[in-house]
């Protein structure tokens, strides 16, 4: 049930530690990932991949290395152990997972609708409630630096075809695609 995924460079953590949660993580495990590196010159802000509804957002604290290649290829599950917080998205039939990794010179995480950033600073719960409909490409929060985002998805969505490792994908740009009811993998 707990498949693992892969940073960079090959090095493999598993998706239970990633979540926090277990139930959270079963959801995922079989789905689809891919991981999108923020580096400090890009825009920091992220979209809703899909349109739907957003019922809470999991904090995790931890520490904020430094997520570069070089990083990741000496710190074992450097994404299991950064300060982060997920972000289920529930469709009509379906969740979408976004997981904000922070990392050095960040450690401050905005997610529209929480009153405060989720940083080292923060004592508040680990499972913050927030009721909040968007559409997809709606903003949904940002870093105050560059980052990382792993986003999950169930197996009926595919990535972009044109989608290639270690490209720069714009704002607007295809991500994913819901894919047909008959093209879809069994479960």
């Amino acid at each position: 049930v707990y498949k693992r995924q892969y940073q960079i460079k090959g090095a493999p953590y598993r998706i239970n530690d990633l979540f926090g949660d277990e139930d959270v993580a079963r959801r995922y495990a079989g789905g689809n990932f891919c991981t999108l590196r923020l580096k400090s010159s890009m825009y920091h802000h992220f979209h809703a991949p899909w349109h739907g509804v957003i019922n809470e957002v999991i904090y995790i604290s931890g520490d904020t290395w430094n997520v570069n290649p070089a990083t990741l290829k000496v710190i074992d599950a450097l994404f299991c152990k950064n300060e982060r917080a997920v972000v289920e998205l529930k469709t009509c039939d379906q969740q979408i997972a976004i997981v904000a990794v922070a990392a050095i010179l960040v450690a401050s995480i905005r997610v529209h609708g929480l009153p405060e950033p989720l940083n080292l600073n923060y004592r508040g719960p680990n499972h913050l409630p927030l009721k909040r409909s968007v559409s997809k490409g709606e903003p949904l929060g940002y870093f105050e630096h560059g980052s990382t985002l792993v986003l999950f998805t169930p197996k009926c969505f595919e990535f972009s075809a044109d989608l290639k490792a270690g490209e720069i994908i714009r704002m607007g740009e295809p991500l994913m695609q819901k894919m047909p009811a008959g093209r879809r993998r069994p479960l």
